[in-house]
C-alpha cells in the first residue's frame, strides 16, 4: 500500500533512551517492556518489544531508540504499548533502529 506524503507527515518518530527493560510475561511471544524517556515535551512511555532475540534487558538500558509516538496504544499481555519501537526484522531477530550519535530525547526523525 501507498501513501501520500501528507499521510506520512502524520506519523510522528522521535527518539528517546530506554530507562528500564524488563520481560513482559503476559505477552503470547517473548518480549520486553520498556520504559523510554523521550524528553520533557513527551515525557516517558512505555512499549512492549520482541527483541528478546538479540537483545538482554540489561544490555538495553541507556540505549537511544528510534520509535513512533503518536499511534494508538494497545495493550499486549496487560501492558499499556504507548510508542513502537523501530527495527529491522533481521535473520537473527529484531535489530534496533538507533541514532548513530548520541542525540536529545525527544529529536524529531525528518
Amino acid at each position: 500500500m501507498k501513501i501520500n506524503m501528507e499521510e506520512f507527515d502524520k506519523v510522528e518518530v522521535r527518539t528517546g533512551t530506554i530507562k528500564s527493560a524488563r520481560p513482559n510475561k503476559r505477552s503470547k511471544n517473548a518480549a520486553y517492556v520498556l520504559e523510554i524517556d523521550f524528553g520533557p515535551e513527551i515525557g516517558v512511555k512505555k512499549s512492549s518489544a520482541q527483541i528478546t532475540e538479540v537483545y538482554k534487558a540489561e544490555d538495553l538500558i541507556g540505549k537511544q531508540v528510534v520509535a513512533c509516538i503518536n499511534l494508538i496504544p494497545i495493550y499486549i499481555g496487560s501492558v499499556k504499548s504507548e510508542v513502537r519501537i523501530l527495527g529491522t526484522e533481521s535473520e537473527q531477530g529484531i535489530v534496533l533502529l538507533v541514532p548513530e550519535f548520541d542525540v536529545k530525547d525527544g529529536d524529531n526523525i525528518s
